[in-house]
C-alpha cells in the first residue's frame, strides 16, 4: 500500500470513528460526566440546522408544502439556507430516508474536506506532517467538532471551497484551464451549498487585481484584460448566487428572499456589533473568546499573505474575517469555520510540535464534553424528528 493510499484510508477511519464516539453516548443513553443523553440518538437528528435543509429536500421551498409539514416557522425563513446540501440529501434519501441521508451526506462531506485539505497541505509542500495536521483538523476546532457530528451545511462546504482555492492554486502552478475550470465549477457548488460563497469570487478578484497591478494604467488595463480572459470561468461562481436568487424568485416571488427572511441575516453596522448585549443573537457579557476568535482569525490571514504561493488564501482568509466584523451572533465560531483550515496551515510550525501534541493530548477531553455538552442543548423543539423522515 503506497503511503498516500495509506494516509487517506487512517483520514477516512479517522473521521468515523470521531463521529462514532461522538454518537455514542447518544446511542446508548449513557449519563456520563454529568450530562444526561437520555433522549438518546435523537438529540443528534434534532441538532440545528439539520431539519431546516431536509425541510427544502422535502419541499423545494414550495410554501404550500412547507405549511403541511409538522413545522411552525414561515417559509419564508427557509430562504436563509442555500440549496444544494438539501439537494443531497434528496438524493440519498430514497435509501437512507432524509434523517439518515442528513447525517450521511454531511459526514462524507468531512470525510471528503479532510482528504482535500490533505491533499492541499501534501502537493503544495505546506508541511512536513499532512496527515497528522489533517488529523487535527477534524477535531479543531472544537466548534467544527460539533457542526460535523450533525446535519449542516458546513462540511459540504469548506470541502467544496478547499477543493475550489486547490484547483485555483494549481492553475497559478501550471496554467492549465482544466484547472482553473474546476475551481469554477467547485466555487459554484460551494455558493449553491451556503451564501458565503459569494466570498470566495470576491478574494480571487482581489488576487486577481494585486497581481495584475502596474503603475502604468494603460499596462494595467491590459493586464486585467488578459487575466479576465484567463480566468473566465470564476464567473461561475455570481453564476450560482444568481441561480439561488431566481429560484426564490420562482418560488417566493421575490428575487431577494434571502434578505427578507426574517432574522437570519447577522450582518449589522458599524463593525463589532457582536460586542453588544442588546443585539438579539447576542445578549451576553461573556463574549472574551470572541476577542480571541478575531485576533488569531486576523493573523491566520496576515501570515499566509507573507507565503508566495498561499496570498489567495490569504486573502481569502482576510475577505471572510472583513465580513465577520459586521456579524452580530454569539455563535461567531461557526459563521468562520471555512477559514480554519487556512488558520492551521498560517500556524503549521507550532501545531506539528512536541509541546502542541501534548497539549492537545491534555485537551482533547475538554474538547469532547464541549463537543456533548453544545449537541445536547442545540436542539429544534420536535420532540419526535422521524415525523420528518
Amino acid at each position: 500500500m503506497s503511503k498516500t493510499l495509506k494516509d487517506l484510508s487512517i483520514i477516512i477511519f479517522s473521521t468515523f470513528i470521531i463521529t462514532f464516539l461522538i454518537w455514542l453516548p447518544h446511542v446508548l443513553r449513557l449519563n456520563f460526566y454529568g450530562l444526561n443523553f437520555s433522549e438518546g440518538f435523537n438529540t443528534i437528528y434534532r441538532n440545528f440546522d439539520g431539519i431546516n435543509y431536509v425541510v427544502i429536500g422535502k419541499s423545494f421551498y414550495d410554501g404550500q408544502i412547507i405549511s403541511s409539514l409538522p413545522q411552525d416557522l414561515p417559509h419564508t425563513y427557509y430562504a436563509a439556507h442555500f440549496p444544494f446540501y438539501s439537494i443531497l440529501i434528496l438524493i440519498f434519501s430514497p435509501v437512507l430516508g432524509f434523517l439518515k441521508s442528513m447525517l450521511f451526506v454531511a459526514v462524507i462531506s468531512t470525510a471528503a474536506a479532510a482528504i482535500a485539505f490533505y491533499f492541499l497541505l501534501r502537493d503544495f509542500n505546506l508541511t512536513s506532517q499532512p496527515l497528522w495536521l489533517s488529523l487535527v483538523f477534524l477535531v479543531l476546532p472544537a466548534r467544527w467538532l460539533i457542526v460535523h457530528s450533525v446535519g449542516s451545511a458546513e462540511p459540504t462546504f469548506i470541502f467544496f471551497t478547499l477543493t475550489s482555492i486547490y484547483f485555483f492554486l494549481k492553475f497559478e502552478q501550471n496554467q492549465s484551464y482544466l484547472s482553473i475550470a474546476l475551481a469554477g465549477l467547485l466555487g459554484l457548488l460551494a455558493q449553491l451549498t451556503r451564501p458565503p460563497g459569494i466570498l470566495l469570487f470576491v478574494a480571487f478578484g482581489i488576487f486577481i487585481l494585486v497581481k495584475s497591478y502596474s503603475r502604468s494604467l494603460g499596462k494595467f488595463v491590459i493586464q486585467i484584460i488578459k487575466n479576465k480572459l484567463a480566468y473566465f470561468p470564476l464567473i461561475l461562481i455570481p453564476v450560482g448566487l444568481i441561480f439561488v436568487f431566481s429560484l426564490f424568485q420562482l418560488t417566493y416571488n421575490d428575487f431577494f428572499a434571502y434578505f427578507h427572511s426574517g432574522d437570519n441575516i447577522h450582518l449589522t453596522f458599524p463593525p463589532f456589533q457582536v460586542f453588544n448585549i442588546n443585539q438579539f443573537w447576542v445578549g451576553d457579557i461573556w463574549l472574551e473568546d470572541i476577542v480571541y476568535i478575531y485576533l488569531l482569525g486576523l493573523l491566520a490571514g496576515v501570515m499566509l499573505l507573507k507565503s508566495a504561493n498561499l496570498k489567495v488564501a490569504g486573502i481569502y482568509v482576510l475577505t471572510y474575517m472583513g465580513a465577520s466584523l459586521f456579524i452580530a451572533h454569539r455563535d461567531i465560531s461557526r459563521y468562520i469555520l471555512p477559514i480554519f483550515p487556512f488558520a492551521l496551515i498560517a500556524f503549521e510550525k507550532i501545531l506539528v510540535s512536541k509541546e502542541f501534541k501534548i497539549v492537545l493530548g491534555i485537551i482533547l477531553l475538554g474538547v469532547y464534553l464541549y463537543a456533548q455538552n453544545f449537541i445536547l442543548a442545540n436542539t429544534a423543539p420536535f420532540a419526535n424528528p422521524n415525523i420528518f423522515d
